[in-house]
């Protein structure tokens, strides 16, 4: 009898069990499918909101367009110009010069078989700069072009007030006896300078002419070949 008893017992608490298990499992249905229901009646409620919720997000959307045109704004002002330092920093980038925003002079001088100094002055009120390149030189109707006189090519140079930039000319780099005849030279701030300017510099003869790059110092613009 114990052993039966021990049975039925046994038998009786699987279905028990098995009782508690479904209960709980169409409990646990029961709240997801609440959950869910809840869910979808307050999406359906967002999607039924009144157009004051709409303006919300519209005034968010207004507001990231602000931010937008603010930053390009910003950069028509000036504060988001410039170039890059490297060190999170932009430094505005200036007027660059054209031939027609400087006072030019030349002279001859005699160091390294003779050359012309070329000086250029920004005009009052002016200032520009310079490219860290070849002024452009050019001699005679056919536009004979001057050559590098240095392997580097130098720095910018910002023209104002009384600062002042210098460039030597050596009109005949060879030994031999040929070469043009000619009184004056086309000088431009690079090739694509609309105004060039013709400048006076006395007879010289020219063949393979080289200019140097822009200096601060006229000792540091003698055209060594």
């Amino acid at each position: 009898m114990s052993g039966n008893r021990r049975k039925a017992f046994l038998v009786s608490a699987v279905l028990v069990g098995g009782a508690l298990l479904m209960t709980a499992c169409q409990d646990t249905d029961g709240a997801a499918d609440t959950g869910a229901s809840q869910g979808s009646s307050s999406a359906s409620g967002d999607a039924a909101t009144p157009s004051g919720s709409s303006a919300a997000g519209s005034g968010k959307d207004s507001g990231a367009a602000g931010k937008g045109s603010g930053a390009t704004g910003g950069t028509e002002d000036g504060a988001g110009s410039g170039a890059d330092t490297g060190n999170g920093k932009r430094e505005p980038v200036g007027q660059s010069c054209g031939a027609n925003d400087i006072s030019w002079n030349t002279r001859s001088e005699t160091q390294a078989g003779g050359y012309i100094l070329i000086s250029a002055k920004a005009k009052p009120g002016i200032t520009c700069i310079l490219p860290a390149a070849l002024p452009t030189v050019a001699f005679g109707s056919d536009g004979t072009e001057a050559g590098p006189a240095e392997q580097a090519v130098g720095e910018q140079i910002t023209l104002s007030g009384n600062t002042t930039a210098y460039a030597g000319v050596n009109p005949k780099s060879t030994d031999s006896d040929g070469g043009k005849e000619l009184d004056s030279i086309i000088v431009a701030i690079g090739d694509e300078d609309p105004e060039p300017v013709s400048l006076k510099v006395g007879t010289i003869t020219v063949d393979k002419p080289v200019v140097t790059n822009w200096h601060t110092s006229a000792t540091d613009a003698v055209p060594f070949s």
